[in-house]
């Protein structure tokens, strides 16, 4: 058995994998695989990074890294940040800590981007995060411009602006 973690830009992957991580997204998300078809037609930009996460030659976890932008209040500019879209396991691979292993892979990949990365998550999984150097921000700190937001947001790989306010836009 050969563990296999790998990060494709989405120009690059095959049709074959995009039906695989619909697939493997459809096991949280009942939809119909069309229904996720299209909403990735609709909704990723050609260069979202899709870190995949491979036993053998099957997808059994995959995270999306969508590149977006956002402001910051002391900083008066638009940056850009990867918007962490999406953490699946495959369900017969859960219990594992293989979810451990792919954090580690996308902190990796976020560090070596060069942007910070921000993800939206219910309570349950703050402390989760916490384990992978991901901070929280303050509730009042955080407007998604774009979408609706409730839960928590956190961030990574980001200078120390916690009490800052973030205006993130989720689909520019």
């Amino acid at each position: 058995m050969s563990f296999i973690l790998t990060s494709i830009v989405s120009s690059r992957l095959s049709k074959k994998q995009i039906k695989a991580i619909c697939e493997l997204k459809n096991q949280q998300w009942r939809y119909k695989i069309k229904s996720q078809i299209n909403w990735y037609k609709k909704n990723i930009k050609r260069n979202d990074i899709h870190n995949l996460f491979y036993i053998d030659t099957k997808l059994i976890g995959y995270t999306l890294l969508r590149k977006r932008t956002c402001n910051i209040n002391k900083m008066r500019k638009e940056l850009k940040y990867l918007l962490f879209d999406t953490l699946i396991l495959d369900k017969k691979h859960r219990g594992k800590k293989l979810s451990n292993l792919m954090m580690s892979f996308n902190n990796t990949i976020i560090k070596q981007s060069g942007y910070f990365s921000f993800l939206k998550c219910n309570k349950e999984l703050v402390n989760f995060y916490k384990k992978f150097s991901w901070i929280k921000l303050k509730i009042n700190n955080i407007v998604v411009k774009d979408h609706s937001f409730s839960g928590y947001g956190m961030t990574y790989n980001q200078i120390n602006l916690r009490d800052t306010k973030h205006y993130f836009y989720t689909n520019k």
